[in-house]
């Protein structure tokens, strides 16, 4: 294998797991640091610069981040399982489950810790939002009030530019307001978060929904951002549905008709369609509309279906019982009212590919009675306000042709984001669809190329306080994951408006936030210092360090002193050393404990903090610009 090369921005990155997997690069072990020092502004102020909405995604993110996140990978096979001695905490539902009386291992509680930052941060904080510079005289429209076009509206404002965001509803938000339940995420957070964007001079139109895109082009707009959702559910096509029409709901409508406070009780049977977050949102809030019976019904396996894990979880533990392989086959009405539906069973059957084909079990059809039923099977794109003349191209499935990096549009000064560029995902890659539009608009804007990309700003920061002490706490903790309080169900269930999750205490989230390996502090190794001792190799509490000779990766992964069997996660290669063997160092497992740095007579390794800044609109994007405003420095 060739030597590691460490001056690759993303050599480091990818060690960050949780960084990495974040669409908008959050640094997530740096704030976490900060909430265990009780910092929280500084914590959110972290958040706020990467992903914008710390409060809302501390409550809603679909956490990218936790299932890279290390802790659980190592956990398992070298530190001991947490129990009632060690605080009488429970471990929270999430992912883990008891296996051989013991609990497995969990990721951090990254999302819940930036939850943290959110609820404990002081009213100084708003001080340390920076200052939009002068106005350019560039005006930026934003179509849709959405957490892409929000984050479009953020970045630009910060560096001049004049932007206005058009949105039909009358607050900005997006399906954060109008889809999200409050008892997931209270309006209050909302109305906070998006009033420091709008506080930066944005100008919302709310309820002025734009009704054509060559009217709109016509105005003088110097670039038009496009980030208005996937606004259309799908719907259900069975055998009696236009029928019982009066009791068939289309999930994301139906849950903003909540929000909007125009439904406030549903039937007391309840029948939920689909898979994913939007059908948990759904059947969670029926119940607490009244319906004492609700079911969610999937034609896929428990496993496949899209909700996340928790979303799943937190239903059941309200008593919603998930129904899994049945196939919606026809509605059953009387008197233009729904009474039931009737279900076939299937199963699934895989090619040679592996592609899954759904096929009758031969097991008798099922029928259960409703009253209502909500149809949460997907969303897609409509874009009836666009012209097909205005020289925007789309493809044979409605959406914008884009480019992938820039997301311009084949009109150049038009620019997409969020689930309206490739269909439905979730806040935080809206998010980051949302820095990058910025930084193209930005460009564009300055006459320059969006697609040069300029690459992030990196910095390795030595923690060494001396020979034996670090300048963060370098201990791995034992302890299992905390569980998240809740509410109690009889005051939780009994309104729409009551938030389930209370929230970590501070002193419960120092002890999560202490279940954080730093795997941003990084294991740098210098070969020119190293005299092949191999007191690191003996003194690694994880077997990941190995001196052996070199060879191809496969070959070479299968004799390290413990194998590094997961492929995902690079190795890190040395040059030839003086024995001509090199180090080896896997990746996957490494505490970050520091025990190798100590240890090393010759100070071959140190423990260097990776700091990585993220390109946005403004002068660090642009060609020919100083070093020092790249980095935000002071020339």
């Amino acid at each position: 294998m060739r030597p590691t090369d460490t001056r690759d921005p993303s050599t480091y990155h990818r060690i960050v797991d949780c960084q990495w997997a974040c669409p908008a690069h959050t640094p997530v072990p740096e704030y976490i640091r900060l909430v265990a020092q009780g910092r929280y502004d500084e914590a959110y102020m972290v958040n706020w610069v990467s992903n914008v909405f710390p409060g809302i995604l501390g409550r809603t993110c679909d956490r990218p981040c936790e299932p890279a996140c290390r802790r659980g990978r190592v956990e398992e096979g070298n530190l001991p399982a947490a129990g009632p001695s060690q605080g009488g905490h429970v471990p929270s539902g999430g992912t883990g489950e008891a296996v051989g009386g013991q609990v497995r291992p969990e990721p951090v509680a990254i999302c819940r810790l930036k939850r943290v930052a959110a609820d404990f941060k002081g009213p100084e904080v708003r001080a340390m939002i920076p200052r939009p510079l002068a106005r350019n005289g560039k005006r930026v429209a934003c179509v849709g009030a959405g957490p892409a076009s929000l984050t479009v509206a953020r970045d630009l404002a910060l560096q001049g530019y004049e932007v206005t965001v058009f949105d039909g509803e009358r607050k900005a938000g997006g399906f954060m307001w109008t889809q999200i339940p409050r008892f997931r995420l209270p309006e209050r957070v909302i109305d906070e978060e998006v009033g420091q964007i709008l506080g930066l001079g944005v100008e919302l139109r709310a309820g002025q929904r734009i009704a054509s895109m060559k009217a709109l082009l016509a105005e003088p707009w110097d670039a038009v951002f496009v980030g208005c959702g996937a606004p259309r559910g799908r719907d259900l096509d069975v055998p009696g549905r236009a029928e019982a029409a009066a009791n068939i709901h289309i999930g994301i409508d139906w849950l903003a008709s909540v929000s909007f406070g125009h439904t406030t009780r549903i039937g007391r049977r309840v029948i939920v369609l689909g898979g994913g977050n939007t059908a948990m949102d759904c059947c969670r809030s029926a119940r607490r509309l009244g319906a004492d019976d609700v079911k969610v019904i999937v034609r896929s396996g428990f496993d496949e279906m899209k909700a996340s894990p928790w979303e799943k979880e937190d239903a059941m533990h309200e008593g919603i019982p998930i129904v899994n392989w049945h196939v919606p086959k026809a509605v059953l009405h009387e008197g233009g009212r729904r009474t039931g539906m009737v279900f076939e069973i299937v199963r699934a059957e895989y090619d040679a590919q592996g592609r899954r084909r759904l096929v009758p079990s031969g097991e008798p059809d099922v029928t259960f009675e409703c009253d209502d039923v909500l149809v949460a099977i997907g969303q897609e794109n409509a874009f009836p306000w666009i012209e097909r003349d205005a020289g925007i191209d789309f493809d044979r499935h409605g959406l914008p042709v884009l480019d992938a990096t820039t997301l311009q549009s084949s009109l150049p000064q038009v620019f997409f984001g969020g689930d309206a560029a490739f269909g439905p995902k979730n806040i935080i890659t809206a998010v980051a669809h949302g820095h990058e539009a910025a930084v193209s608009i930005d460009r564009f804007l300055h006459g320059e190329d969006p697609a040069v990309r300029p690459p992030p700003h990196v910095n390795l920061i030595s923690q060494k306080m001396g020979i034996h002490e670090w300048s963060y706490h370098n201990a791995p903790s034992d302890d299992a994951r905390y569980k998240v309080p809740w509410a109690a169900a009889e005051k939780a269930l009994a309104s729409i408006a009551v938030e389930v999750e209370l929230g970590f205490d501070p002193r419960t989230a120092l002890k999560e936030a202490e279940r954080c390996l730093n795997c941003d502090v990084q294991t740098v190794f210098s070969e020119r210092l190293c005299i092949e001792c191999d007191a690191c190799v003996d003194i690694c509490p994880t077997d990941c360090i190995t001196f052996t000779d070199n060879g191809d990766e496969d070959e070479l992964r299968g004799r390290l002193k413990a194998p590094a069997l997961n492929k995902d996660q690079p190795l890190t290669v040395s040059a030839a050393l003086k024995t001509q063997r090199v180090m080896v160092k896997d990746e996957d497992v490494c505490l970050h404990c520091g025990l190798c740095a100590e240890r090393c007579p010759t100070g071959a390794w140190d423990m260097q903090k990776f700091l990585l800044i993220t390109t946005k609109a403004g002068p660090s994007c642009r060609d020919g610009t100083p070093a020092q405003q790249r980095i935000g420095v002071p020339a």
